[in-house]
């Protein structure tokens, strides 16, 4: 039969994928020897047998009934027993941290009769009510669906009533009152009462805990995460230890380094007599560990021991939850804590100079994802005046949006494209949709382990917490600051997360410390540049570089996005559109060329254009001296060139409605524009198709190319220019394309006596192409994927008429893990790749093939394209770094040791 219950002494953190990382991580405490209260684990597979049938799974009762015996035996207490009762706790344990999404139930075991109990051997009266009034309010929630609203506004009913400013000012007989409130409303809600029976309130825990892996904000949360839907949760439930006892009892939420910063040292929040609910919420402020030391040294002196116990133990930072019950400090779960993007790198640093880790583990701890992050702009110091408002730097970067007060809002203003800042008390897991909407979080409670800073944080997200000075009215939908000054909703704000400070206004950006490095080319010997993040980050990229086995081009245009791209680390030029060269001044004479009815006029247009592209070419051979430089020919309809259709329509229809005579230009430009009309266009006349029906075209780029190369040749450059043919859907089409271009390239030889030798290679952007790959590849010396042709073009749709209209609702369904534009189709697209990349291949052994759609730069995507075997990916010139990290980064995924040398 299939075992569905693990004790902790039984588990370990190598079995997180059927313990979840909770329940594995309790288990290697346990085995360390640390203090962690008793307790056993539901695995993921009777969550997944649970929500399959919707029953329990068959003996899953029977193993859950034996091992709460043992965690009875052990304490000498039955659960809910009403002299002395064993409490638990139930909580969910994901294989991937999902702070908040899930469900938590505390105090199993209560009921009318043990709370007399628990009163008399706690000797608190107010414990033991306080303690009640939680499980009815948690099981009230999460098991039978009341609204937690109702219970908030019965607290704050309460506290008006008795002028206590918070729930610590609640007397026992307050309290109990409170219990009987929150018993009749769920009766009044559901028409079921609060079950006393201790084994009923933990089966339907359990279940509703399992329940919990399909809530929409769980659902959410993995899809903006990418977590797989199928994994499901464990559930683990363990003793109870109560940090609401008193003054000598707390919980808390600790780092073995700052998660926002990555310095060193211990990093976190204690709440005293609170339980450990009380800490992530931020309803109440918390103190820091350094006033634990003071108010409890023995305990702080015993959590710093575990915790570098554990950082050393698990060779990174770690986040931990603790509870101190009279004097006794318990360990409530350790993770590898989530962290900025800024931290990871610096960690990543540290850690392997102190030896704890190697450097090629130290890359694979970081993602280029975060580096892009750390790219982004920052706050100009020197324009920012004084702050709204301080708080605590929670997740750093700089955004700047509009105040809104609620989820719902945040939403739906970024869905009309309006950046905004979500302004809090504090965040509940309900308010991830407006966590995921907003570009940044303020909030006037909490600090960096409550939920939103831990969120704000897993997401990149900026945010500010505990901006105490700020007085939110969510009803009114405005902030006060402690001098009066009342910003309502719509109000644009700058949020600096590294600062923790909020200003009025919209602050202007500058280069981040990382982008100024990449700019000077990452040899720039400054201060800066040796110490942080930024020495992190070079020392990542190099690393990279050194296992990289994909190089990472770049798509470029101009001799200045060339020299940049160079400066970035790209290793050549992957696409050079040459249509980007036609725009601005130069349309007329393109517009010459289209409109010719002689062949000598078209000559002539043609003529004047060969002078315009020969210089643009030598300029970007200049700056990519030594590197390969791949140049597209002409790809798009040539209807893009000329002026709209409706706008020409227009005005020659209202110059007739005036008796006047349309400009004779623009008649002959409508004309043409009517004659070129495509329904769609991205299927017409365009790329190679072009070349063998517009007599000259192919001529006039490729003796441009070829004089550049010879102008470069004679200044004494090494210029490696390469011809690329668009759209190729049959190797005839390449094949009366190569013979017009080695015709050209022959007669540029001859006549300056410099030999020109272009390799040429096509473009592999449709599904014929991929699957005839092998009869291509006979007069194609490389291939580049054009993948954003592929995706539309295996997919059947438009990008530019799809995105808006139904993508998000696909992402919403499940139908799109990611959008195909952003992150390559492996299933589809990426087949088709194989195809390319391994009949090409067989038919040219040692055929290069890269990639140039802007998949290029995807981080995912970069290890797609390692491991389908290409040489080079090629993108945008800002996402050169961000791929040479990833192209280092699937090197080592890839190989069969990932620990490379030191």
């Amino acid at each position: 039969m299939v075992r569905y219950v693990y004790d902790f002494t039984e588990g370990g953190r190598d079995r997180a994928g059927l313990l979840g990382g909770k329940g594995s991580n309790l288990a290697e405490m346990t085995r360390l020897g640390l203090p962690v209260p008793p307790g056993f684990t539901l695995t993921t597979e009777a969550c997944r047998a649970f929500l399959a049938t919707g029953a329990e799974p068959e003996g899953m009762a029977r193993e859950v009934s034996a091992h709460l015996s043992a965690v009875e035996s052990a304490a000498g207490r039955r659960l809910g027993q009403p002299d002395d009762p064993l409490l638990v706790s139930v909580r969910s344990g994901a294989r991937f941290s999902m702070p908040g999404m899930m469900e938590t139930i505390l105090d199993i075991g209560l009921n009318d009769d043990s709370v007399q109990g628990l009163a008399k051997v706690s000797g608190s009266e107010r414990f033991a009510w306080d303690s009640y009034r939680r499980l009815v309010q948690m099981f009230g929630t999460t098991v039978m669906g009341v609204d937690p609203k109702l219970f908030e506004q019965a607290l704050v009913l309460l506290k008006d009533l008795r002028g206590a400013p918070d729930d610590v000012h609640l007397d026992a007989a307050d309290l109990a009152r409170l219990v009987e409130s929150y018993k009749n409303l769920i009766h009044l809600e559901t028409g079921a009462y609060f079950p006393q029976s201790p084994a009923e309130q933990l089966r339907r825990a359990v279940l509703a805990v399992f329940r919990s892996w399909n809530s929409e904000r769980a659902r959410l949360y993995r899809r903006r995460e990418h977590i797989p839907d199928d994994l499901g949760t464990a559930v683990n439930v363990q003793r109870m230890v109560f940090g609401n006892l008193g003054p000598d009892s707390g919980s808390g939420v600790a780092f073995t380094r700052d998660p926002a910063t990555g310095r060193p040292g211990l990093y976190g929040d204690y709440l005293p007599n609170a339980q450990g609910e009380d800490v992530v919420a931020g309803i109440r402020n918390t103190v820091s560990l350094a006033d634990l030391e003071r108010l409890d040294p023995q305990s702080y002196d015993r959590l710093r021991t575990h915790m570098e116990t554990l950082e050393r133990h698990y060779r990174d930072l770690c986040d931990i939850e603790f509870t101190i019950e009279r004097g006794t400090l318990w360990m409530l779960q350790t993770r590898v804590g989530k962290r900025t993007a800024a931290a990871a790198f610096a960690i990543a640093a540290e850690l392997a100079d102190e030896g704890l880790i190697t450097p090629d583990e130290a890359l694979s701890r970081v993602s280029g994802e975060g580096l892009a992050r750390l790219m982004f702009p920052r706050f100009d110091s020197a324009a920012t005046g004084e702050p709204l408002a301080r708080g605590v730097p929670a997740s750093p970067g700089a955004a700047v949006g509009a105040a809104v007060f609620d989820s719902a809002e945040a939403v739906r203003r970024a869905a009309a494209g309006e950046p905004v800042v979500l302004v809090r008390r504090e965040t509940t897991p309900d308010d991830l949709p407006g966590l995921v909407a907003a570009r940044a979080v303020l909030t006037s409670r909490g600090g960096k382990t409550s939920h939103a800073a831990v969120v704000a944080r897993g997401m990149g997200t900026v945010c500010v917490c505990g901006a105490e000075d700020l007085t939110v009215d969510t009803g009114a939908r405005r902030l006060t600051t402690r001098d009066g000054t009342v910003v309502e909703e719509g109000t644009v704000l700058s949020v600096d997360g590294s600062a923790g400070t909020v200003y009025r206004g919209a602050v202007p950006l500058v280069d981040s410390a990382v982008m100024r490095h990449l700019e000077r080319g990452g040899a720039d010997g400054t201060e800066e540049a040796s110490r942080g993040v930024v020495a992190a980050v070079a020392r990542a990229l190099d690393r990279a570089d050194a296992v990289a086995r994909l190089e990472v081009r770049a798509n470029a245009d101009t001799p200045e996005d060339a020299a940049r791209a160079r400066r970035f680390g790209a290793r050549g030029i992957g696409l050079c559109r040459t249509e980007h060269m036609f725009l601005g001044e130069r349309r007329a004479l393109v517009e010459d060329m289209i409109l010719a009815r002689t062949d000598a006029g078209r000559t002539r247009a043609l003529e004047a254009l060969l002078p315009l592209q020969r210089r643009d070419f030598a300029g970007i051979l200049e700056a990519m001296d030594g590197l390969p430089v791949t140049i597209r020919l002409l790809d798009p309809p040539l209807h893009e060139f000329l002026p709209d259709r409706t706008g020409l329509t227009a005005r020659a229809a209202a110059a007739e409605a005036r008796g006047e005579r349309p400009d004779p230009h623009e008649v002959e430009l409508l004309a043409a524009v009517n004659r070129m009309h495509e329904e769609n266009p991205m299927l017409g006349l365009r790329g190679v198709r072009l070349g063998l029906v517009v007599p000259g075209l192919v001529a006039m780029q490729v003796r441009a190319v070829a004089e550049a190369v010879v102008e470069r040749v004679r200044a004494g450059g090494v210029p490696l220019a390469e011809l690329m043919v668009p759209l190729v859907g049959d190797v005839a089409e390449l094949r009366l394309v190569r013979e017009e271009v080695d015709r050209v390239l022959a007669e540029v030889s001859e006549e300056s006596g410099v030999p020109v030798d272009c390799p040429v290679g096509t473009m592999i952007e449709l599904p014929r192409a991929a699957l005839t790959a092998g009869r291509i590849a006979r007069e194609a010396e490389f291939f580049s994927l054009g993948t954003n042709d592929l995706t539309q073009t295996t997919w059947g749709f438009s990008r530019d008429d799809v995105e808006a209209a139904f993508f998000s609702a696909y992402l919403d369904k499940g139908v799109f893990a990611a959008s195909p534009f952003e992150t390559l189709d492996e299933e589809g697209v990426g087949r088709l790749v194989r195809i390319a990349v391994e009949e090409g291949r067989a038919a040219r052994p040692g055929l290069t093939v890269g990639v140039c759609g802007e998949h290029g730069g995807d981080p995912v995507s970069v290890h797609f394209f390692h491991t389908a075997g290409l040489d080079y990916v090629s993108c945008s010139p800002f996402r050169v770094p961000v791929a040479r990290l990833e192209a280092g980064r699937a090197a080592l995924a890839d190989a069969d040791t990932p620990d490379a040398s030191t």
